[in-house]
């Protein structure tokens, strides 16, 4: 399970089986979605496999998760997306009415979006061998020119954005999943920021990186970020927007927020000239509202993130062996 949560495992499966059977230029950048030159216009291209348990949780169900996931794959390359693809595994006995509560969900997703699903295929296996519904959608989008946003990108001095409340998706999975009550009802963040990206690109259209910190939470995509550009990333926990229902249920559970899932969520990295236009761009957004900056990035300890702590120490924030919370999303 270890090997699909997102982190140390999840990259070792990719570096050392997967890209050497594949391996090409465009694999090689490794970025929420693969960016290609076709027909004098670049397309940003992302496919995602979407296997959460429960189907329905508060917030969202697995159909949300299906369209938003893959839109904020491909709006994480500054593209417009407009096209998905998707692939439904059944498991025999799922009843036709928990299918079409997906598939509605799905419908009314992409038209938030404004994406069209456009082509699709289905598949039943037998029952036992799979769990009710798993989902896969690809997406194309088409990148603005002059929008170069990628990993290797980000640069010392850069201004670390985060555009709200971490740990809010994991968490509602967890408190549906094992029947907690943490005496208020959270809801997941599953949202489509194509919007919110468009409009942090009008601000600032360079944009140096932006990713939607989903399996392994905000401390999985900094890390990854740090090792693809050589940089080091330091941030401040005291300014961490973690909900205090989140920080309690994660008290409770033993989990760290940083590593905790969102699936409407992003980290930017801008230059600081540009960083005070760019957090009121996303704070004047709705899905933006409570963006704040959490950090730099730095020529110190290039590859690693140090975290201030609120007892005026330092800490390193490791890239996650596996999953703190397998099967959410």
């Amino acid at each position: 399970m270890g090997h699909g949560g997102g982190g140390t495992l999840s990259a070792e499966l990719v570096e050392h089986l997967f890209a050497p059977a594949f391996g090409n230029a465009v694999l090689a950048e490794l970025g929420d979605s693969a960016r290609l030159p076709l027909g004098g216009a670049r397309l940003a291209f992302s496919t995602d496999s979407f296997v959460v348990r429960p189907l329905f949780f508060p917030g969202g169900s697995i159909g949300d998760l299906a369209v938003n996931g893959t839109v904020n794959d491909l709006a994480m390359a500054g593209a417009v997306p407009a096209y998905l693809s998707c692939g439904f595994i059944l498991e025999e006995g799922v009843e036709l009415s928990v299918v079409g509560r997906v598939a509605e969900a799905m419908g009314e997703a992409a038209r938030t979006a404004g994406v069209v699903i456009a082509t699709g295929d289905t598949k039943v296996v037998d029952a036992g061998h799979g769990d009710g519904v798993f989902i896969n959608t690809a997406g194309v989008g088409l990148i603005p020119d002059g929008v170069d946003i990628r990993p290797q990108r980000a640069a010392p001095g850069d201004v670390v954005l985060v555009s709200g409340p971490i740990g809010v998706h994991g968490v509602a999975i967890m408190s549906v999943r094992e029947g907690l009550e943490f005496g208020v009802e959270i809801q997941s963040d599953t949202a489509s920021l194509a919007g919110l990206v468009a409009d942090m690109l009008a601000a600032c259209p360079d944009l140096h990186v932006l990713r939607d910190p989903t399996r392994g939470g905000l401390a999985t995509s900094l890390n990854e970020i740090a090792a693809a550009a050589g940089v080091g990333i330091a941030i401040h926990e005291r300014s961490l927007p973690v909900p205090e229902s989140v920080a309690n249920a994660c008290a409770f559970l033993g989990l760290d927020p940083l590593y905790v899932a969102n699936e409407g969520k992003l980290v930017a990295f801008v230059a600081a000239e540009h960083a005070d236009a760019v957090l009121a761009a996303m704070r004047a957004h709705p899905l933006g509202k409570e963006s704040v900056a959490i950090g730099t990035c730095v020529p110190d300890h290039p590859g690693m993130v140090v975290a201030a702590t609120r007892l005026g120490g330092t800490r390193v924030v490791d890239m996650p062996l596996g999953e703190q919370l397998p099967r959410i999303c």
